[in-house]
Formats: C-alpha cells, structure tokens, sequence
C-alpha cells in the first residue's frame, strides 16, 4: 500500500478520553531504525502519552543529495517497523503535500484534525532543536505544541544556555540534565506551551551508519527492524550512490 492510496488511521486515539497527549516524531526515516523506535517507547513511557504519530518526510527543504529513498519506500519501511505497536501509528501527511514541506504546516494541520482537546508534543533531538531558531516560524511552532527534547551523541544540553528564544538557564541545572541526576526539565516560555528536556539515553544508531553499512555489505544485525531490513534487501535499497546526511 503505497501512502497515495490511503489516510493514515487513528483509531487507537478514539478509545481515549479526552485530552489526548498525541507525540510526534517527524524525520526521513531514512531508513527508520530500532534507534527511532526506542525514543519513542521511552518519551510515551515517561510522558504517559497516548499516541506517538510517526511523520516520514515527503520533500525536506534541507536534504537535497541522492541518498534519500523515494518516499513511498520510507513510508513503508515505517509501516512495518510499526506494525503490532498499537500505541504507534502512521501519516503520510508531509508525503502528500507538494512542494517544500515545513514542521509549521505540518503542525497547524495536525492541530486542526484532532482539534484543541489534543496535545502535541513534538519530540526532537537536541541537535535539530538547537538549530531551531532557523527553522520557518520558530517562536510560532513553540506556540502550538511542546517541544520534548531528547539527547543525541556529542551533544549536551548545557549547549542549551546559549540558545536564543530560551530563557536564562542555570548551568548547574543542565550539567544535571546531562549525568542523568535530573530526570527532567520544563522549560516554561511566555505565550508558549513549553519544552520538556528528557535525559534518556542518547540513541548511538544513525540512518546513515546503516546506509553505509548496506553499501559495504557489512552486518546490520540488531540495528534494524526483521521486517525493514526484508525491505531494504527485497527492493535492493542504499545499494549505491552519494551518501552525505547524517539521520
């Protein structure tokens, strides 16, 4: 089934009461890894969140190298790493958008489908959520849904005092968030719903070591999904070609 042919169900979300504290996990997924499936488990356990949305990128404006999969094939991929989790489902929302595809967008739409009894927590590394301040509309997006930011290798949150858009935030307190004695901190910004940095342990497997490792012929093993790494050899994925994201 290719996303073109269907709307991404949510029916797991209608067996709760309301509000509904939906997660969103957007990227290439490129291709999704048991890493990706990890952070999420771990921010619904934490959070107690009701739904973790996974969103696979149609057309990101920042990745333009032959290294992507064609989006019918990364949707897929997620569709069978999901399979079985009922607490995990899928759209094809930035898929089937033409053109540039912005979080923003993303975001405005998602609120008007579930509408205002549902909230979004938009979980994000710490990598990508310190180079926010370039993405389209920041301070907007920070309005309509909570940030939740995990960690990443090589990063740390003490990183985090010198971002813009932040308050002022005690170093001690993130040299915490950074040896695991914090377990978690909110964030409080005026006029906006939040960020929840989450302490959990930074995911070391990256899309593009499995990609590189394909192109080798090197193992895989405990890496990926049974059923995503059946896909990647049947449609003879990552075989070839340049390789220069890092997702």
């Amino acid at each position: 089934m290719t996303p073109s042919e269907s709307e991404p169900h949510h029916s797991p979300l209608t067996t709760h009461h309301l509000p509904l504290k939906l997660g969103l996990l957007g990227g290439s997924f490129n291709p999704i890894h048991n890493g990706h499936l990890a952070i999420a488990h771990l921010v619904r356990d934490k959070l107690r969140l009701d739904q973790v949305l996974f969103i696979p990128t149609g057309d990101p404006p920042h990745k333009r190298d032959g290294s992507l999969a064609p989006a019918k094939d990364r949707y897929e991929m997620v569709r069978l790493a999901l399979a079985g989790t009922p607490s995990f489902d899928l759209s094809d929302i930035e898929i089937r958008r033409t053109g540039k595809s912005y979080s923003i967008d993303t975001i405005h739409e998602l609120a008007r489908r579930f509408g205002s009894s549902t909230e979004l927590y938009f979980l994000i590394g710490l990598d990508a959520f310190l180079d926010l301040p370039n993405w389209k509309n920041p301070m907007e997006l920070l309005r309509a849904c909570r940030f939740v930011v995990v960690p990443r290798p090589g990063q740390s949150f003490r990183s985090l005092a010198d971002m813009p858009l932040l308050p002022a935030l005690s170093a001690q307190t993130l040299r915490q968030l950074d040896t695991g004695a914090l377990p978690q901190l909110d964030i409080a910004l005026p006029s906006c719903l939040g960020i929840i940095c989450l302490p959990i342990p930074p995911c070391s497997t990256s899309s593009s070591d499995i990609r590189q490792r394909i192109r080798q012929g090197t193992t895989t093993a405990n890496m990926l999904p049974p059923s995503v790494q059946s896909y990647i050899l049947q449609h003879r994925l990552y075989q070839e070609g340049c390789d220069r994201t890092n997702i």
